[in-house]
């Protein structure tokens, strides 16, 4: 029985190509033979500081090759590692590593810090590892680490499963963050075992299929603009290894428009890895202002998870990059394969509009599919490979993950409803919607109607109470240089798309939304801050 196991796949890529390059930043580049050995002198250590199978291996770091490299390190020891959103103070990440039952920290010199505030409160921590300089008496230096002259490939004494863990890390917004548990078997599978449809890139038919893949496709570079904190980056950068490529960051560890498109023509990336209009939005500006700066001859895609991407946006980047295929996925770090859109040059995709996955379907409240044409609202469910629940949750796992039909699905609380034609309509998160005079308004839905005004930048969308309607709705802009629409005008706009109690009764202006790396909205300080400015 084949084990699809990421670590086999990428020891086999990297002793049949080991002066190729796998991961870059800037002018570092890690070979597949380095990035291999490195892995192995960091598994063994994770290894001899007294772990156990799947102990849970903490990622404390920025986009940076070593990212990889300890996720790398964790798969060959059977650990299970997991994301830290650096972002986090002292509080929130003390509960991460709690929550997560961390064994192995593996973190940035630059976070020391905020370490120093929790480290007394983790005892059951064997093992910290500092990436950089300054290091702590407490911790081992990687460098050191990875100076050892490992004889590989390392194995722990419970060897390797395709039940082994990775663990996503998600929310925090809108509650305390949660570990979903995906086994490696059934990531393969939730992805096509690395297929990429809409750029007609097959999948792995054995881990041994590792070499003679890369060799097929040429060996490609994605380029990742996305955090490897988040899910959408992380797996961007997995499936370019799976292809015997190279992961690529930019040199600043920050998103930068400009530094992308100098890396992608640097680089000859074949693909970008995004997240939604917070990347997409600088990306089209930068391509307006400096038109043909950029020999991008190379891409083939621009592929996009976890947040909108408008159809406006979408039209503008195709002007400019018209070979281009722009791939927007929804899904989330609970569920793959809810559907797909793909938009070309001679094709057309509205925003929120998906094809949906093979496994997809939509159910209302009673457990009941929703009919195709009906109009009628429910949540998006995905079935067949799916994680096996929350980490420490049993409750929320229970909620996110119901049997319906005499089967399990993954519901992460997306809406939708579901076209004649099949494709799905996807409306937003049920825990952001707002209930007004009893009509529910997704946010996402308000604010890609504000943001098809010309003077919109960015909008975010909240409900503020009302002793009337319970809620009303409030919109925050952010506006473009060198506009001033005023708040009716924007409401007026909004109306001639939406219903009328989809509109804004309050537009406040702001000079940022404030999104997170990853792309997406706190609405939790967000709903504070229009609280206090209404």
């Amino acid at each position: 029985m084949t084990v699809w196991a990421y670590a086999d796949i990428w020891e086999r890529i990297a002793a049949a190509q080991p002066e190729r390059p796998a991961l870059i930043q800037g002018s570092r580049v890690v070979t597949w033979g380095e990035f291999d050995h490195t892995a192995d002198a960091i598994a063994a250590a994770m290894i001899a500081a007294g772990v156990g199978r799947q102990a849970k291996v903490a990622c404390y770091l920025q986009n940076t090759p070593e990212y990889l490299i300890a996720t790398y390190a964790a798969f060959k020891a059977g650990l299970a590692p997991f994301n830290v959103n650096y972002r986090y103070g002292p509080e929130e990440l003390l509960y991460l590593l709690e929550n997560a039952d961390a064994e192995v920290v593996v973190f940035d010199a630059d976070f020391s810090a905020k370490l120093d505030t929790v480290r007394d409160l983790l005892p059951r921590v064997k093992l910290w590892i500092c990436v950089g300089h300054p290091v702590r008496e407490w911790a081992a230096s990687w460098a050191d680490l990875a100076a050892y002259n490992i004889e590989g490939p390392v194995r722990a004494p419970w060897g390797r499963s395709g039940d082994d863990l990775l663990i996503i890390y998600t929310g925090g917004t809108t509650g305390m963050p949660k570990g979903v548990m995906w086994r490696q078997e059934d990531l393969w599978g939730a992805t096509r075992y690395g297929a990429i449809p809409a750029l007609n890139i097959p999948g792995l038919a054995s881990p041994e299929d590792g070499p003679a893949r890369a060799e097929r496709l040429g060996r490609p570079v994605t380029l990742v603009g996305s955090p490897l904190m988040h899910a959408t980056g992380l797996f961007a950068a997995i499936a370019a290894l799976n292809n015997g490529g190279a992961a690529a960051f930019l040199p600043s560890r920050r998103f930068d428009p400009i530094e992308l498109f100098d890396e992608a023509a640097r680089l000859r990336a074949s693909r970008i890895s995004i997240v939604g209009m917070a990347f997409c939005t600088p990306m089209l500006e930068v391509l307006d202002l400096y038109p043909g700066r950029w020999d991008l001859s190379a891409l083939r895609s621009i592929g996009s998870s976890g947040a909108m991407w408008s159809f406006e946006n979408k039209q503008g980047l195709l002007r400019h990059l018209p070979h281009l295929t722009l791939a927007d996925s929804f899904a989330s770090s609970e569920a793959f394969g809810m559907g797909m859109s793909s938009s070309t040059a001679g094709g057309e995709t509205q925003t929120a509009q998906f094809e949906v996955g093979e496994h997809c379907a939509v159910f209302n409240d009673d457990g009941i599919r929703v009919a195709p044409g009906s109009g009628e609202r429910g949540r998006v469910a995905v079935g067949g490979h799916i994680p096996l629940g929350y980490y420490n949750d049993p409750a929320k796992t229970a909620q996110t993950f119901p049997v319906i039909e005499g089967r399990r699905w993954s519901m992460p609380g997306d809406w939708a409803t579901v076209e004649a034609d099949g494709t799905l309509n996807v409306l937003g998160r049920g825990n952001q919607c707002i209930n007004t005079g009893g009509e529910k308004v997704f946010p996402e839905e308000v604010e890609e109607a504000l943001k098809r005004h010309h003077a919109v930048r960015d909008a975010a969308v909240v409900g503020l109470p009302d002793p009337r309607f319970g809620e009303t709705i409030c919109a925050l802009v952010e506006l473009r240089p060198d506009t001033k629409p005023s708040a009716g005008d924007l409401a007026a706009f909004v109306r001639g798309q939406l219903a009328d109690y989809k509109t804004p009764r309050q537009v406040i202006f702001v000079d940022t939304v404030n999104r997170a790396p990853n792309g997406k909205l706190d609405y939790k300080t967000l709903k504070d801050v229009a609280a206090e400015r209404a």
